[in-house]
């Protein structure tokens, strides 16, 4: 019983779940830049968030509601 149930998980993720991964595995072999795809989506998300991130700050910045006092928490008193 146990053995089956291991070699369902064993499919699952071999032969369906890591299939695309496969694909960029072999994809690397001929095109660096599609393969990493992936990465660089995740790396202009991150980038677009920062930048987003950095404007708000400037926005809190130049109204002066930004708390900047260093016992803003009580554990830093």
């Amino acid at each position: 019983m146990w053995t089956s149930f291991f070699k369902g998980i064993e499919f699952l993720f071999v032969d369906v779940l890591f299939v695309p991964m496969d694909w960029f595995a072999k994809l690397e072999l001929t095109n660096w830049w599609i393969a990493n795809i992936i990465n660089w989506i995740f790396i202009i998300i991150c980038c677009v968030a920062f930048t987003y991130w950095l404007k708000q700050l400037r926005i809190f910045a130049s109204n002066n509601e930004d708390e900047q006092d260093t016992t803003a928490h009580s554990f830093l008193k």
